[in-house]
């Protein structure tokens, strides 16, 4: 399968001692550089107490990049939904769909995303709301397809945008793909977090998928660390500088290795779109990598994300 569409995570890094408000530009700069590179998504995750990472609150910040891009699709990378209520989640992105309309994806995951104690302090059930996962997956697909009902009562989570935002489950698991499998949402494979290598899962998803109103077809996105820099001397020493704790570690070369290795992993895994993570503590080497792999992914002046 041809790689088509490059999307980027974002963390929010805090480089350096930064002040927070210096990532959160950063993080602007990087959404409106990935529009105009042609990225397909920019999404931000969510993290707790971390004091590394500066986004705890992925409506928040999303509702902030909205305002400063114009055409890039935008989301929540994950939102960790066990800590949440489906209705209260579904009415912010409901939000951010009518502020954004055809721009918003909802991704969902099940990690705490943060240390014990700050899980104690977000929410008193947190096991046991993991233990409802599916059930929560599933409410919370009734909502955006307006089919949620209480007390056989329809509920609504208002206001009702024009283009409801598509929903994606994050994992590394049979159960995170089983999930997405059965309410017809994608799937995206946190390949950077992954001890295995994940073709069973993301098959197993594919054979699984009951198609949705909203979503007819599986789509599968494959997250990876990648490091690019002008030589493969700069992009190793880049990846020895990373601070990042990825369970694997990250493609690290020049613009013709690192395409090479984005082709590998979109046949591999048979995933037309790749989703970036590029972790240096230098921002600004952080963003001529991104520049870099869109560059070298897809011919000068063809728009990395190609809609089908």
């Amino acid at each position: 399968m041809t790689l088509e569409k490059l999307s980027v995570l974002d963390l929010s890094p805090i480089y350096g001692g930064v002040d927070p408000t210096v990532a959160l530009r950063q993080s602007v700069l990087l959404a409106q550089t990935a529009e105009a590179l042609g990225y397909c998504r920019y999404w931000v995750s969510e993290h707790h107490d971390m004091p590394g990472l500066a986004s705890s609150a992925p409506e928040v910040l999303l509702a902030h990049i909205g305002a400063q891009t114009s055409s890039i699709r935008i989301g929540s990378g994950a939102v960790l939904l066990p800590h949440y209520k489906p209705y209260k989640v579904a009415e912010a992105f409901h939000l951010l769909s009518t502020l954004y309309p055809g721009r918003i994806d909802l991704g969902v995951g099940r990690a705490p995303g943060g240390s014990a104690h700050a899980t104690m302090a977000l929410n008193d059930h947190f096991l046991q709301q993991v233990g409802r996962m599916p059930e929560l997956v599933a409410q919370l697909a009734a909502l955006l397809g307006h089919a949620f009902t209480v007390e056989g009562e329809p509920v609504l989570a208002r206001p009702l945008p024009p283009q409801p935002p598509q929903l994606w489950l994050l994992g590394t698991n049979q159960k995170s793909a089983g999930y997405a499998a059965a309410n017809g949402a994608g799937y995206a494979f946190g390949l950077f977090m992954s001890e295995a290598e994940g073709e069973d899962v993301i098959a197993a998803y594919k054979r699984d998928y009951k198609p949705s109103v909203r979503q007819p077809k599986p789509e599968v996105i494959v997250a990876v660390g990648v490091i690019c820099a002008e030589t493969m001397e700069e992009a190793s020493a880049c990846a020895q500088a990373s601070s990042a704790a990825f369970r694997r570690p990250p493609i690290a070369g020049d613009p013709l290795f690192v395409r090479e290795k984005l082709q590998e992993l979109a046949e591999r895994y048979q995933a037309a779109e790749i989703m970036v993570i590029t972790d240096i503590p230098d921002y600004a080497k952080r963003l001529r990598s991104y520049e870099l792999i869109a560059h070298s992914v897809f011919d000068l002046g063809s728009p990395a994300c190609r809609q089908t």
